[in-house]
């Protein structure tokens, strides 16, 4: 397959592949030094920071757990006061669901989709770049602030009046909802840049009906994003506007709602589980094939199922609210949506049951921890149909059984598929393969410690101990429990810590990995390990949903894009046939200075108001560099 001709320039077709090699590694090189760092825009060392920047994000977040344990370790311990336990649990969670969980999701998609669609580099570069920068400084925001002792004390949801003006006394209410629209900022760019990616982007031939699963998970992930969180970032904007210049959006007395937080939250809020969920459950169904050896079971019911997911993520947020008197008929509506989203988890639990049993399983550590995903995530889907009902939540409604559902759902959903995920691409990333023996170390570490953990949390609940207190008085029935659970911490604790060890380990003294070491199917493994700068020497032509075990040695390729300037190929949303040729942007330092830009207005505006005005030149500046039209002679340079 050929690309219409538009310049007598050199292209991929005129080239043997020693001087293509040659001459795309000059086109795509990255600068060096400094400076080339903070303007690189491959996708795939942008998507390394993150992946980086997110884990240290959740290995503070595990050390505030673990401090939490030792406070609740015992009755009426000492080892934190109040004020400094409020701080612990707010940054708690806002750290592991705004700076860890969604990054690192959204930060996998962005390194593995380019690859497995067969672009050579994602849309929107210079914007990929500006998102990490703006994660950065929002990640950085908080856990200064808690080192300066000014962080959020209000939980991770902020419910006003607690975090109103009257209340929330200081700047650490502030603090929490600038680091949110930080991040949901840089997610919202994320999302925009991998629906254009999967839609415009794909190798030719690859249609909608052979997208691998992990991509449709991606893509159903970003327009969760795009729906869900405008909600949190307008949420988080009218908080500080109440706070800073007087509005009244929550405040009843003056005509606002204190329930209208917690509709706008939790409309954000469900959605974010399953934007954190899909893009798991779509790791497991790419890595599940790859260890059977065969053609995954129900790849119609596994697209429809994720679809659905990403519909139905949007008709839950009620049952986040069942106690706050809300009608009885709206609530047996979202009841109803409650428990019909474990429809499609069910058909996807199935199917990956049905691929692993028509199949020969080799239980490499990607698989134990798939397997591990499959068990924790049944127990907290079975928890949460149970908290769907009325009745039964307005028993165990802040109270620890909670706290042990979500865990089961979010590490059980996101942190056992993620970890499946490093093992599985690690090579792909680095060159090397991880230790066996470290992983299997790691596994059961991880999954025992966080049974022993988590479970007995729901036999607290039920005992009636609330969430979020600091401590407990001796003759309450919790002091056994709670101790049990604090040790088990610490067997969950080293079986992250044996985990660690082991990447940094491997990084530099893995076993070198071929480009294909676990024998996949799909097309991030039919290049080199790690990937040039370039991805694919020739954009394959894609005729099958398991490329790679077509049978042919070689995958057809078309050809037509240039040599002399960064160029990918654009194609159609359904049926992906080329349709032009794009230029992809270059290098530019202009993402970094324009996120420090952005990054002082948002700052300077939890102060002033006058900060959105005269922030905004700084920032126009730095767009006005960022989109400065180039000269052909300049951008083929």
């Amino acid at each position: 397959m050929t690309i219409e001709q538009r310049s007598s320039a050199a292209t991929d077709v005129d080239l043997d592949d020693v001087e293509l090699d040659r001459r795309l590694d000059r086109t795509w090189a990255r600068r060096t030094g400094f400076w080339g760092a903070i303007a690189a825009v491959d996708h795939k060392v942008i998507a390394r920071r993150y992946i980086v920047t997110a884990f240290v994000f959740l290995i503070l977040g595990g050390m505030l757990a673990l401090a939490m344990r030792i406070q609740l370790a015992q009755p009426e311990a000492r080892f934190i006061d109040a004020d400094r336990y409020n701080q612990i649990f707010t940054m708690h969670g806002s750290n592991m669901m705004f700076l860890f969980a969604v990054p690192v999701m959204e930060a996998m998609a962005v390194y593995l989709v380019p690859l497995m669609v067969g672009t050579r580099n994602i849309a929107f570069p210079r914007l990929n770049a500006f998102s990490y920068w703006i994660f950065l400084a929002g990640g950085l925001l908080l856990w200064i602030s808690f080192a300066l002792d000014t962080a959020p004390d209000v939980g991770w949801f902020a419910y006003v009046p607690l975090s109103g003006p009257e209340y929330g006394s200081g700047k650490r209410a502030d603090i929490w909802a600038q680091m949110i629209t930080f991040t949901e900022l840089s997610a919202l760019a994320v999302a925009v840049e991998i629906v254009v990616t999967v839609l415009k982007q794909r190798a030719p031939g690859m249609s909608l009906d052979q997208i691998p699963l992990l991509v449709w998970s991606m893509l159903v992930m970003a327009f969760v994003v795009i729906m869900a969180m405008p909600a949190i970032v307008f949420e988080s904007s009218t908080l500080i506007m109440d706070r800073l210049v007087g509005t009244q959006f929550y405040n009843p007395a003056e005509g606002g709602d204190v329930l209208l937080w917690q509709h706008l939250f939790w409309f954000f809020g469900h959605p974010e589980v399953y934007i954190i969920f899909l893009p798991a459950v779509g790791m497991v169904s790419a890595i599940l094939p790859t260890f059977v050896q065969r053609p995954i079971f129900g790849y119609l019911p596994l697209v429809m199922a994720l679809i659905a997911t990403g519909v139905l993520a949007f008709g839950l947020w009620v049952h986040h609210m069942f106690v706050v008197g809300l009608p009885r008929l709206g609530e047996s509506f979202f009841t109803a949506s409650s428990m019909a989203i474990a429809i499609p988890a069910g058909v996807q639990i199935f199917c990956w049951l049905a691929t692993l049993w028509a199949g020969r399983p080799v239980f490499k550590t990607p698989l134990l921890f798939v397997i591990g995903f499959i068990v924790t995530f049944v127990i907290g889907g079975l928890t949460g149909v149970m908290v769907a009902s009325v009745p039964f939540d307005a028993q165990v409604h802040d109270t620890y059984f909670v706290v042990a559902h979500f865990h089961y759902v979010l590490i059980g959903g996101a942190i056992f598929p993620l970890i499946a995920g490093i093992y599985y691409w690690f090579p792909k990333m680095t060159g090397r393969m991880m230790s066996e023996r470290l992983g299997r170390w790691a596994f059961w570490l991880i999954f025992v410690g966080f049974q022993l953990t988590f479970f007995p949390m729901h036999i607290l609940g039920l005992q009636g101990m609330p969430r979020r207190i600091y401590t407990y008085q001796p003759e309450m029935p919790w002091g056994g429990l709670n101790l049990f659970i604090s040790l088990s911490a610490v067997i969950l604790s080293s079986g992250f810590l044996v985990f660690f060890i082991d990447v940094i380990r491997s990084w530099s003294a893995g076993r070198p990995a071929g480009p294909n070491p676990w024998n996949a199917s799909s097309l991030e493994w039919a290049m080199n390990s790690p990937p040039p700068s370039y991805n694919f020497r020739r954009i394959p032509v894609v005729d099958a949903r398991d490329p790679l075990w077509c049978g042919s040695d070689e995958l057809p390729v078309a050809s037509g894009l240039r040599t002399d300037r960064r160029e990918l190929l654009i194609s159609s949303v359904v049926e992906a046939l080329p349709e032009a040729r794009e230029s992809s942007p270059r290098d530019s330092v202009w993402p970094f200075w324009a996120a420090i830009a952005t990054s002082i207005m948002l700052i300077w505006s939890m102060f002033s108001p006058w900060a959105i005005v005269w922030g905004s030149i700084p920032i126009a500046i730095t767009l006005i560099g960022w989109f400065w039209p180039k000269g052909i002679a300049e951008d083929e340079s």
